[in-house]
């Protein structure tokens, strides 16, 4: 998504964040074999996990989940935010015209690495829609 939106010429514009809704890969970085995979595609993942915290609801006007379990964890603690929450909250697939209605974006841990290039073709189908919605409402 940075680099999509980077190359939009919206920089200066879109904030984007990566988090996690559990804590157990805080401080680490992407599995080698989606950072293998990104690479092929010349992208380069250098951040390291964290967990989302109750302000980024408050802070972010749109918070992304990858499937339905998380995006349910994401809506309890939005709901739990006395109001202060403002951010929308959607999963990513919801910008994929291809996708199905609640499409997920699948876990490739247990597969080889063709589910770690078809995650990553999703991904980037569905933030291709997401920045044409995002251009809609700049």
């Amino acid at each position: 998504m940075r680099r999509l939106v980077e190359e939009a010429g919206l920089g200066e514009r879109v904030v984007i964040d990566s988090a996690g809704t559990g804590s157990w890969h805080v401080g680490e970085l992407p599995d080698p074999r989606t950072r293998a995979a990104a690479k092929r595609r010349g992208i380069e993942l250098v951040h390291r996990a964290r967990q989302l915290a109750a302000g980024d609801l408050v802070t972010f006007d749109l918070v992304l989940a990858m499937d339905a379990r998380n995006l349910a964890h994401v809506e309890q603690m939005r709901s739990r935010g006395g109001g202060r929450a403002r951010a929308e909250v959607k999963l990513l697939r919801s910008f994929d015209a291809t996708a199905p209605a609640d499409a997920e974006v699948p876990d490739p841990y247990e597969g080889g690495d063709a589910g770690f290039e078809e995650v990553l073709d999703q991904c980037e189908r569905a933030c291709a829609g997401l920045l044409a919605h995002l251009r809609g409402r700049l």
